[in-house]
């Protein structure tokens, strides 16, 4: 059995074991369903055209317009590694997206040659080195866990891609091996120059369409009652937000759900020195906007109809392997968010044991977190008594891994690898937690 076969039998005999056993009269599971498509609908509504798309058009434009020489050169087996790992380990400071934004093009580089080590440099510091996450991580949870996010998160890359790469040498060399085999490409119809351009406006449409805002809301409902909240999930009917003052009997970090009738207005709360941030987020599709029309220009004027039809087949291509694994990833991290608690996991994570950091990273692992979202999440755990060194975990483990990554991920580089790379961010995650709550508490 192949690994694409492997993977509809696993997927076939998860949804029957789930549908017999599965006690639907239950209040909770009840819940449970609806908070997962709450979680889809969010997910579909405020990142799958803004993020997710656009990436699937960089991906087949990786697979299409790169020169398998060019990406070997620079990011295979055998590149100058310093060149290859810096490149890849910082990343996340040019791209500043998701998780979601970054599987695509971690697919197309790995298929167009790139090194399993650089790859994986690439995947883990893409969506783990945002720079305004970081800034607002130093600003809302304390100066020690920004500093130590950053450090961690370039370390963690380079660590966990020269590892990947060690252990999965020969497999690499084959890989290698089978690329150099493949037909050599048709000569390059535009200058370096030229083609560098068209992946800098798409990269950067892809920053603006995704930029986060960094403000919290400031809500006014109907009844007068004013609150100061994060946003966590918007869905066509409801807000599921997290008080970030308390209000009345309900404390700093509670979560409410409000029907959007409830609500008479927001206006944004942006934190001293992010007036910047929240500008360019009101802004956005102005320059993204400016971005896809200088994209449009210069496919006019430089690309002919076959090598269209080309990168629509790789976006397609890409599209209709990774979009469902996402889909149905961001689905069942709804699902079971509901059924375990907050307070349930602030008190798995209290204390800077081991045990601790390790439920912590792999929470984060398995968790799906929008961009910034984790901030005002790990605030309201830190209240509920979370470690300091078992948060650092989260966030070291949880940009880079969720269960629609990891189900992405395994579509890609298979399982072998796909279980290193999970074990590598987890456990590393979980000692350098563990190490950071010894001195700071």
């Amino acid at each position: 059995m192949n690994k694409r076969e492997l993977g509809i039998f696993t997927a076939l005999a998860g949804i029957f074991l789930l549908a017999y056993f599965l006690n639907f009269s239950s209040a909770k599971i009840q819940n449970a369903i609806v908070e997962g498509f709450y979680m889809l609908q969010w997910y579909v509504r405020y990142h799958t055209l803004a993020c997710v798309v656009p990436a699937m058009f960089i991906a087949g434009a990786i697979a299409t317009f790169f020169s398998k020489e060019a990406v070997l050169r620079h990011l295979g087996p055998k590149a100058n590694k310093v060149e290859a790992y810096g490149v890849a380990s910082v990343s996340g400071t040019v791209l500043a997206v998701c998780s979601c934004s970054v599987l695509p093009m971690f697919a197309g580089i790995y298929r167009v040659g790139a090194g399993l080590g650089p790859a994986s440099a690439f995947l883990y510091s893409g969506p783990a080195i945002n720079v305004m996450a970081i800034f607002l991580t130093a600003r809302v949870l304390g100066f020690d866990l920004g500093i130590a996010r950053v450090v961690g998160s370039i370390t963690f890359a380079v660590v966990i891609g020269l590892v990947m790469a060690a252990v999965f040498r020969k497999d690499e060399e084959q890989r290698t091996a089978a690329v150099m085999q493949l037909p050599e490409p048709p000569p390059a119809r535009r200058s370096l120059g030229k083609t560098s351009l068209f992946f800098t406006a798409m990269i950067a449409f892809l920053v603006f369409s995704d930029w986060a805002n960094p403000s919290q809301t400031l809500i006014e409902k109907t009844d007068g009652t004013r609150m100061q909240v994060a946003v966590l999930i918007r869905t066509s009917e409801t807000y599921r937000v997290q008080l970030e003052e308390p209000l009345g009997e309900l404390k700093k970090g509670a979560k409410l759900t409000l029907n959007r009738n409830e609500i008479a207005s927001e206006t944004d709360f942006t934190p001293p020195n992010y007036q910047w941030a929240a500008w360019i987020y009101h802004q956005r599709w102005y320059f993204a906007g400016a971005c896809l029309l200088a994209v449009l220009a210069m496919v006019w004027r430089w690309f002919d109809r076959e090598e269209l039809d080309a990168w629509m087949d790789q976006t397609w291509s890409f599209s209709k392997s990774i979009i469902p694994l996402l889909f149905g990833g961001v689905l069942v991290t709804g699902f079971v968010g509901a059924l375990i608690p907050e307070e349930v996991v602030a008190g798995w994570v209290g204390g800077d044991g081991f045990r601790a950091n390790f439920i912590a990273s792999l929470v984060g692992a398995m968790w799906y977190f929008a961009t910034l979202t984790e901030i005002p999440i790990l605030e309201a755990l830190l209240g509920l008594g979370m470690g300091r060194g078992p948060a650092l975990a989260l966030l070291l483990a949880g940009p880079a891994l969720s269960l629609p990554s990891i189900a992405v991920i395994y579509s890609v580089i298979g399982l072998k690898k796909t279980c290193m790379f999970c074990a590598l961010t987890v456990l590393l995650s979980a000692m350098v937690g563990m190490i950071f709550g010894w001195f700071f508490v």
